[in-house]
């Protein structure tokens, strides 16, 4: 099982800069890494430090971080998309993540679904050939992203099913979902061929595995014995210093 570091949060307290972050990871056994925005980082340094240890740079988020579900910012995405896919490539991301954007006033859910679907289906079309994926992900609305259209792992698949490509698919979230009260297996389903990339973290705190009363073994075994290959994004606040929180991560997980 491969675990992903999010270095936004995780080797934080070790180092301010992200490459550092990205030589403290690999001094831990970590093998790979992963971050939220790209365009407020130094990218020539993180690509010297991805090839300098090896660690593989899993995703990021695709920019800019506008409302997917209002139609109007479609040419705007497209044309960042454009550039997120070439720093992908880069520096050797095959993931990229889609943020919905909020649930918009003055216009009814279904009118923003078909927004939201009509842009993943001009990404996908973009995509094609790239080598590059865009994961649209699914957030808690209780907690952390109140407002946030998107929070139902359910429709979520829905909406990148309805695209018809196959570039398009979701990030799930086991916090965000279990904040929602949702069951992996449920949610899930059938669908793992459209699980494109996985987080954790426990709740309540969304800090490391184990501080909490989510079972993620359990749920990460589920979507590991279903076909999920790909890495683990562990996307959490650390309580204890980070290297210790991964190893106890990697025992738990088994």
């Amino acid at each position: 099982m491969r675990l992903s570091a999010c270095i936004e949060w995780l080797f934080a307290a070790e180092a301010e800069n992200f490459a550092d972050r990205i030589r403290f990871a690999h001094s831990h056994g970590v093998e790979a890494v992963e971050f939220w925005r790209w365009t407020d980082k130094d990218i020539g340094s993180i690509e010297w430090a991805l090839t300098e240890t090896g660690v593989e740079l899993t995703s990021f988020v695709a920019e800019p971080m506008i409302a997917l579900t209002d139609r109007n910012n479609k040419e705007n995405f497209l044309k960042g998309l454009k550039s997120s896919v070439e720093t992908a490539r880069r520096l050797g991301a095959h993931t990229l993540i889609a943020q919905a954007g909020n649930d918009l006033p003055g216009k009814s859910r279904d009118e923003q679904k078909v927004a939201l679907v009509e842009t993943l289906t001009a990404a996908g079309e973009f995509l094609e050939g790239t080598g590059v994926r865009l994961g649209l992900e699914p957030l808690n609305t209780l907690i952390d992203h109140v407002g946030y259209f998107l929070h139902s792992t359910i429709e979520g698949i829905e909406i990148v099913r309805a695209t018809g490509r196959p570039e398009i698919g979701i990030v799930y979230d086991v916090y965000h979902s279990a904040v929602m009260g949702e069951d992996t297996a449920e949610v899930i389903a059938d669908n793992i061929d459209r699980v494109f990339h996985v987080h954790i973290a426990d709740h309540p705190g969304r800090n490391e595995p184990g501080s909490g009363n989510i079972d993620l073994k359990h749920r990460v075994d589920w979507l590991v014995q279903h076909g999920y290959g790909g890495a683990i994004g562990l996307e959490y606040r650390p309580l204890a210093s980070s290297a210790t929180t991964i190893a106890e991560t990697r025992r738990l997980l088994g």
